[in-house]
């Protein structure tokens, strides 16, 4: 027969009450007693039942991942659903990872989520981290929720890292090697990144003396296709740019094949930069210089703060992760005429 939560009591030496709270996370069991009552836990095999315990505590133990088109940018997905279930491991809980479409009605529609899966907590992902009315009803739901790079202050949970300055400092790596006529092809709007990852742009732009020209900002979607679509126009130009600073990885590689159809070489007559360092950005030849954005740290910290906000209501985290640069040969020194 499989371990009951009696029998590890028994084991242990202590109540179920408190085999139950170390089972839940709570930090008031002495850390030695928790290391007595783990012991037991894993010398009976005893493996705690999640229907049970929700019915008994009148909770799920599951949080949700909600984002939005998986297709588009699917590495960076992935990063935050590992994070997610990174956070999960050694809880009592379980992830539900859900791609909600960005409608209108997002609000509305949440509350068919909520009825069907009666999810503990949600971790939200851009743009439904910006969405005001989807928080607020979540609010009104007295669902706990943590969002990734929200650009509203409407959450008391928020995790993410400096993309604007992540975006000035990768466009001041261009201009460190000479280029001044430099293009950026921008993710989809009303996405925070969009709006961070311009505003970067230009700060460089304009920290080193250079206009900002608005013919060499064109629009994508966060896709390989938008990028070669984007790279497209900027190319045609009667003055081209040298240099090209895509808002993410696939448009950056979508502007590089665009460049090669054309005859191009790459860092030669084009240097290109992307940004969050996917699988993808070494896996191209050249490799791409870009920022690593710490997806699954930021995606595991939203999970865990969320999880323990739980047994703190009150709780509020505003945090930062570190980026890094990656600089690889896709970006060249600008030959002087």
């Amino acid at each position: 027969m499989p371990a009951r939560i009696e029998d590890v009591a028994a084991h242990a030496g202590v109540s179920t009450k408190t085999v139950s709270r170390v089972l839940n996370g709570h930090t008031s069991v002495r850390a030695k007693l928790r290391t007595r009552i783990e012991a037991s836990i894993r010398a009976l095999n005893y493996v705690p039942n999640p229907a049970a315990r929700g019915l008994a505590g009148n909770r799920s133990y599951l949080v949700a991942l909600l984002y939005d088109n998986p297709t588009a940018n699917s590495s960076y997905i992935m990063e935050l659903i590992v994070g997610v279930l990174q956070a999960c491991k050694g809880t009592p809980y379980n992830a539900v990872l859900h791609p909600f479409d960005a409608v209108d009605d997002l609000a509305a529609q949440i509350d068919g989520f909520v009825a069907t899966h009666r999810p503990d907590a949600l971790v939200l992902v851009p743009p439904h981290a910006n969405n005001a009315k989807l928080l607020q009803r979540l609010d009104e739901l007295d669902i706990r929720y943590s969002t990734i790079s929200s650009k509203l202050r409407q959450s008391r949970i928020d995790i993410g890292f400096d993309e604007r300055k992540a975006a000035a400092d990768i466009v001041e790596h261009l201009i460190s090697l000479g280029h001044r006529r430099i293009a950026h092809i921008a993710g989809l709007k009303g996405h925070g990144a969009h709006t961070w990852r311009l505003n970067g742009y230009r700060d460089a732009l304009r920290r080193a003396g250079i206009a900002y020209d608005e013919s060499l900002v064109v629009e994508g979607d966060f896709t390989f296709a938008s990028g070669m679509a984007a790279a497209r126009t900027l190319l045609k130009r009667r003055r081209p740019p040298t240099a090209i600073f895509g808002a993410n990885d696939d448009m950056a590689c979508g502007a590089i094949r665009e460049a090669y159809e054309r005859g191009l070489a790459i860092p030669h007559d084009l240097s290109v930069c992307g940004f969050d360092d996917t699988p993808v950005s070494q896996l191209i030849s050249p490799g791409l210089t870009t920022v690593r954005q710490p997806c699954r740290e930021i995606a595991c910290l939203a999970a865990e703060s969320v999880l323990q906000s739980i047994r703190d209501p009150a709780m509020r985290v505003q945090a930062r992760v570190p980026y890094q640069m990656q600089l690889r040969a896709s970006t060249i020194e600008l030959k002087k005429p």
